[in-house]
């Protein structure tokens, strides 16, 4: 079987070695806002991904810069890649027009709360043209990115529509001679991932399940890490498996409160169910989803106004109380 797909995020192993190697490991202050690293990393042709587990720690505040930059400043050629089932960014950015290609697995669904009817009308329209993957092979590329290869070997999408529309090729073991799918590496080159703390340098904690949060920054030529709270580095040194992401793979910083909000942050604060709805109401046609971005993205100032347009410290505390295990003193 022939697969139809068109390979995006694809770079010779090699290439991105030397990009790795020759990136600085100096312990210098990574902080800056969203709008200057956004702006300073992102040209045309990019490709990129977001960390995240389905609506859960979705970097929505980068997610929103970008989409306010790119209507100020477009870029042409943008690609995303819907890593790990990411159905809030994917709303929010192919309606908003900001990519052009992607590859996915599923991400236009959010949830049980139903399907976006703008972001399906851009798939039938083909505004946006799709490579097709499982949950399982999309990680699988950037698990072979961040091994350094150029593939990762896998049987579960032969024989299926899926392979037809991935980019992925059939090829015979030369221990077995039995057919597998060679699943193409994927290295971004740009990613966002918000994280529960971190410091100044870039090390970065995520409680919780980190999906394939870790390989992303492994393979990404870039990291923005957005966080709960900046702490200090002590956190780290007096104990070292508190770093879930090294502070050498990140190139910038950013504390945003609440970044993940309206999605929900684990033991942080929960979705915000109604406001999801709210979008996907505005998602109905053209007309009222433009006015939801030019009110809640466009012509606000920075996220803590998307905050407070949301209900605020109040609305958030009350998500909060949704969340068990709340009380993270002990930890941070």
């Amino acid at each position: 079987m022939e697969s139809v797909g068109k390979l995006y995020g694809f770079y010779d192993p090699d290439e991105m070695r030397m990009i790795f190697k020759n990136r600085s490991k100096k312990l210098i202050p990574k902080v800056t806002t969203l709008e200057k690293c956004i702006s300073e990393f992102l040209k045309d042709g990019d490709y990129i991904a977001s960390g995240n587990s389905a609506i859960e720690r979705t970097p929505v505040a980068a997610l929103m810069e970008l989409i306010k930059q790119t209507k100020k400043n477009p870029k042409k050629h943008l690609k995303y890649g819907a890593v790990g089932g990411s159905p809030l960014p994917s709303v929010l950015a192919f309606m908003a027009g900001c990519f052009e290609e992607c590859d996915i697995s599923y991400g236009m669904a959010l949830e049980a709360l139903g399907v976006s009817k703008m972001a399906r009308r851009c798939f039938e329209a083909g505004k946006v043209q799709v490579t097709e993957w499982s949950n399982g092979t999309l990680a699988w590329r950037v698990k072979a990115a961040a091994m350094g290869l150029s593939f990762l070997p896998a049987r579960s999408i032969l024989g299926t529509d899926t392979f037809r529309y991935s980019a992925s090729k059939e090829i015979t073991c030369p221990f077995s001679g039995k057919t597998y799918a060679a699943i193409p590496a994927l290295y971004p080159d740009i990613v966002f991932i918000h994280v529960h703390a971190a410091d100044i340098y870039g090390n970065s904690f995520i409680r919780g399940t980190t999906l394939v949060d870790v390989e992303l920054a492994e393979s990404s030529k870039k990291v923005i890490i957005t966080t709960e709270k900046l702490v200090p580095t002590e956190f780290f040194r007096d104990d070292p498996l508190r770093t879930t992401i090294p502070f050498y793979l990140v190139d910038a910083v950013v504390e945003v409160p609440f970044g993940a909000h309206p999605g929900g942050m684990p033991y942080e604060y929960h979705m915000d169910v109604d406001f999801l709805r709210k979008m996907l109401q505005a998602a109905e046609n053209e007309n009222s989803y433009n006015a939801f971005l030019e009110k809640y993205i466009y012509n606000v100032k920075d996220f803590n106004e998307f905050i407070e347009l949301t209900g605020g410290i109040e609305r958030i505390m009350k998500l909060r109380h949704k969340v068990l295990h709340l009380d993270l003193k002990e930890d941070i």
